[in-house]
Order: C-alpha cells, then sequence, then structure tokens
C-alpha cells in the first residue's frame, strides 16, 4: 500500500511538471525554439528511439562507463586495502589523493587530450577520476572502522592478517563499499557526458551537442531526460543490491 501511494505521489509529481511546463511553452513567454512543448520533445524522442540512434548512444556511452567505473573500483578497493593493512603508507600519498580529489575532472581534459588524443583513453581517465574518489573513500571506511573486538577474537583463534581480512573486516565493510559504487557510479555518468561534450563523435554528451548545434532544442531535451532517466535505472539497481544485502546481513 505504501509503495503504491509513493508510486502514485511520484506520478503526480510528473504529470504536474508536465502541465507547467506545456503552459510556459504555449503561453508566449518563451519561444518554442527555446523551451519546445512536452509532444515535440516526445516526437523527437520516439523518432530517435525508432531509428536506433539513442540506443547506440546509450550502449556507447554506458561501455565507456563500465569501462572507467570498474578500472576506478579495482583501484579505490587496492586503496582501500592498503590504508586499512599498511596504516603507515596513508601518509605519503594521503597529501596528494587530498589535492586531486578537490580538482575538478572536467579541467583536465584539455591535458588529457594533449597526452592521449580524442579517443577512449582520455575519456576513460575522466571517468576514473570522477568515480575512485567517492568510492575510495566509502571503501576506506568500511575497512577502517571494522569491529576490532571481533578482529581481536580472530587472533586469539590464530588466524593470519589475510583471514582476518577476508572473514572479518571485507563482510563488515560491503554496505559501505556497494554505497561507494552507488555514489561512484552516479559520478561516472555526470563525468562522460561532460567527456563527450567537449570530444567525442558519439555518446549521449555528444548526442546533445551536436542537437544544440543544430538548433534542435527539443532533441536537447529528449537527450537530457535519457540521461536522467538511465541515470535513475542504475542507481535503482544498486539501492536494490543494497538492500538484498542488508537484509541478508540482518
Amino acid at each position: 500500500m505504501m509503495g503504491l501511494r509513493r508510486c502514485a505521489k511520484t506520478v503526480l509529481g510528473i504529470l504536474i511538471l508536465l502541465a507547467v511546463w506545456q503552459l510556459a511553452a504555449v503561453s508566449g513567454i518563451w519561444s518554442a525554439y527555446v523551451l519546445p512543448p512536452p509532444v515535440k520533445v516526445a516526437r523527437a524522442l520516439a523518432a530517435m528511439i525508432e531509428s536506433g540512434v539513442l540506443l547506440r548512444h546509450i550502449l556507447v556511452s554506458s561501455r565507456r562507463v563500465l569501462a572507467g567505473f570498474s578500472i576506478a573500483f579495482g583501484l579505490a578497493m587496492a586503496g582501500g586495502i592498503v590504508a586499512s593493512q599498511l596504516k603507515a603508507a596513508e601518509e605519503y600519498y594521503g597529501g596528494f589523493l587530498e589535492f586531486m580529489r578537490n580538482v575538478p575532472p572536467i579541467s583536465l581534459i584539455a591535458l588529457l587530450i594533449l597526452w592521449f588524443g580524442i579517443g577512449e583513453t582520455s575519456k576513460i581517465i575522466i571517468i576514473v577520476l570522477a568515480s575512485f574518489f567517492p568510492m575510495y573513500l566509502n571503501i576506506r571506511k568500511g575497512f577502517v572502522s571494522g569491529s576490532q573486538k571481533l578482529l581481536e577474537v580472530g587472533q586469539v583463534f590464530g588466524l593470519t592478517v589475510w583471514q582476518r581480512f577476508c572473514r572479518i573486516v571485507l563482510p563488515s565493510a560491503v554496505p559501505d563499499i556497494l554505497v561507494g559504487m552507488r555514489i561512484g557510479l552516479g559520478y561516472s555518468w555526470r563525468a562522460i557526458i561532460g567527456a563527450e561534450m567537449i570530444a567525442a563523435a558519439s555518446g549521449l554528451g555528444y548526442l546533445i551537442l551536436d542537437a544544440q548545434q543544430m538548433s534542435r532544442s527539443d532533441k536537447v531535451i529528449a537527450g537530457i531526460l535519457t540521461i536522467g532517466t538511465v541515470g535513475i535505472l542504475c542507481d535503482r539497481l544498486f539501492s536494490l543490491l543494497i538492500r538484498q544485502v542488508t537484509r541478508i546481513r540482518e
């Protein structure tokens, strides 16, 4: 019952937004060039779906996000393990990570294009830089904040350092790992859209930029709606995964 009520409220909110959008479009405050009505945007979206153009751009962006996100997750896991098992080592690279965490990845695009060109490498690096830090911080938190009493019990029973990590630290850190992955995936989509709008010949970011250059504001809005929809689906997937893991742990 609560789920249906929440769904009804969401649908009502969308309908209200569409009504306001339609009124703003037909009121003459903005021209149809600046703010096309919802029907025009829906037609543009349907045409791109029917032609297969939208799906092709979604797959290209998804492939880039998956590659960059996977690399960032591997690096974040490695960094979290080092930070939890070799705490003294973090003093050597902690300052550099803190510096890079405060540098927007988009600001490095010009330099990355100079080094690697406008191919896939520069875009994947942007995704790695954007998604690494939220995952690393959450993974590190999960590894470091493990129960000291359980670790002492494991030591009493003769478990090695690696066994204590695999049997005690890692299972307790799973919720934090999943939360970090959920946040990192959102940052990955933000980063790739920006990178594709600057240097790409395919992808959702390129689709929006190309539509803007052709004065097709309806396709621009359709691209934005597509990005939001894909992002929501990915976020819901991770949210469901987190709930399942939490239920199993309980």
